[in-house]
């Protein structure tokens, strides 16, 4: 995290607000990348349904301060990276949870049966 002295860009006190909105970002991508590892399927579904919740920062905060930028763009192909995972986890969850839906409720095999008798 960057003090609130003027750094070399001149970010001061938008370089620390920034810095706080990529730790918060940061905190959230290693979040959903644990449930990825942890391999939880109901939480994966869950994140999928997360995206309505994020809010942006707020405009008053203006661009990325230049000794920020580095670790913001680490930051967003940490997380396209883990967006990608979670999308085909999700998608590879579906498919698995039709299969078995469509297992467990089609008509029942016949079944062979065999009569010991003596011909």
């Amino acid at each position: 995290m960057t003090s609130g002295r003027p750094s070399a860009a001149g970010g001061g006190e938008t370089s620390r607000d920034w810095a706080t909105v990529l730790d918060e970002l940061e905190g959230e991508v290693l979040a959903a990348e644990s449930v990825l590892r942890a391999d939880r399927a109901e939480e994966i579904a869950a994140w999928g349904r997360r995206a309505e919740d994020w809010v942006p920062p707020s405009p008053a905060l203006g661009p990325v301060p230049e000794d920020l930028r580095e670790r913001a763009a680490r930051l967003l192909q940490h997380q396209l990276a883990v967006a990608e995972e979670l999308v085909e986890r999700i998608i590879q969850s579906r498919r698995q949870r039709d299969v078995a839906a469509r297992m467990s409720y089609g008509p029942p095999r016949p079944v062979a049966s065999y009569i010991d008798r003596a011909l």
